[in-house]
């Protein structure tokens, strides 16, 4: 099944649903210090493996990290190849002041922002989505 490409569509059906959990980011230098633990995502880099966990899973673990993080999952099917949307999102944090990572999924995007961060985020993008909305109405925002 196809993703959406439509970046008015994309918008206003981001529905952003914010992920229950604090979650960090770590490096490790051999894949084997997971000890089983499944990652919520990873990303082999030049330096060691980059994993995102739960953060008491990385606690148990032992391994280090410094930055907490909540997970907001944009549940729109957005398609890879679709031109716009990481833009706008992170343009509209961006100018709230609030820090994104962002790891694209087969079907969603995945935003991970600062813990202390996370209402206001969900604010941030609720408003996009009813930009997105007011656009597709014909409305002047």
């Amino acid at each position: 099944m196809a993703g959406e490409t439509s970046l008015s569509v994309l918008l206003r059906s981001m529905s952003p649903e914010l992920n229950e959990g604090d979650y960090v980011f770590c490096s490790l230098t051999d894949a084997s210090l997971l000890k089983g633990c499944e990652p919520i995502g990873s990303f082999r880099e030049r330096e060691g493996l980059s994993v995102i966990l739960r953060r008491e899973d990385a606690q148990v673990l032992g391994l280090p990290f410094d930055y907490r993080a909540a997970w907001i999952t944009l549940k729109v099917h957005s398609a890879l190849e679709a031109v716009g949307l990481t833009a706008a999102f992170a343009g509209a944090l961006g100018k709230a002041g609030i820090s994104c990572n962002v790891i694209a999924g087969y079907y969603h995007d995945h935003l991970f922002v600062g813990r202390d961060d996370a209402e206001h985020a969900m604010n941030v993008l609720r408003q996009l989505a009813e930009q997105g909305e007011s656009q597709a109405c014909g409305k002047v925002i």
